[in-house]
């Protein structure tokens, strides 16, 4: 896993980011959390990039809701024994 691959996933493991279907206002996109929750900003494209490589091997999801909300990007089972795994290997 690469550094950014882990401080992106580690950001999901925080609840920072959420996912943002296009349905308003913006493309399809990440976004940081707020301490509200609500979208406070896009997330940069180096992170996007990670967060894309981590979706792709079911480390981490959103899923989306019905309506237009964002929603909340998080490790799955395995996104989160690699992050413990990560945080091990690095103590």
């Amino acid at each position: 896993m690469t550094a950014q691959e882990l401080q992106a996933l580690a950001d999901a493991a925080a609840g920072l980011i959420l996912f943002h279907n296009g349905l308003w206002g913006a493309p399809t996109c990440y976004m940081w959390a707020g301490p509200d929750g609500a979208a406070a900003g896009r997330v940069p494209p180096w992170e996007c990039e990670a967060l894309d490589r981590l979706s792709w091997r079911k480390l981490i999801s959103a899923t989306p809701g019905p309506g237009a909300e964002d929603v909340p990007v998080v490790p799955t089972e395995a996104g989160l024994a690699a992050l413990r795994a990560q945080q091990a290997h690095a103590a």
